[in-house]
């Protein structure tokens, strides 16, 4: 496990729903290091439908959490990245999962692939989404942001050329 967390956090960033607008905010990436953090860092920022979190790390898989005043919910695009990653595992503990072995090598995400479908990604395109295995994790999460009508500005935040 890394000892500075922040150093492989390719980026965090909020997005949220205001007054009909898609904002998206870069998060302080030095104040995520767990799941609870992430939470507690989504939960200051307004919405109508409360806040979407999307995190990648070291290129390896990333989280999508939503948090609103009722409920959190969480996606994992890759369950054995808890067997590196303590935030990985913590998301995994959030769920009331097990750790998976450590030779497991099967990537398959775990959580709440639903959790997008009032905004416009439903579990099947999320699936089909994470199905890409060739992309990495800042191209997924650019593509759900597309789809969610933030693409833009999601690639903006973290630096990525639109397509």
């Amino acid at each position: 496990m890394s000892e500075t967390f922040s150093d492989e956090l390719d980026f965090a960033v909020a997005a949220y729903v205001e007054g009909g607008t898609w904002h998206v905010a870069e998060m302080i990436v030095e104040n995520i290091v767990d799941l609870d953090t992430l939470v507690q860092a989504l939960r200051r920022f307004p919405g109508e439908a409360g806040a979407v979190g999307m995190v990648a790390v070291d290129e390896d898989f990333f989280v999508i959490a939503r948090v609103d005043p009722h409920e959190t919910r969480v996606l994992l695009s890759d369950v054995t990245a808890a067997t590196d990653w303590e935030f990985a595992a913590s998301v995994v503990e959030f769920l009331g999962l097990p750790l998976p072995a450590a030779d497991e090598e099967y990537a398959e995400p775990a959580g709440d692939m639903d959790l997008l479908r009032d905004l416009g990604v439903d579990a099947a395109a999320m699936a089909e989404l994470l199905d890409d295995e060739e992309a990495f994790p800042d191209e997924l999460l650019s593509d759900v942001a597309r789809v969610l009508g933030f693409g833009e500005r999601f690639d903006d935040v973290v630096g990525l050329a639109s397509a």
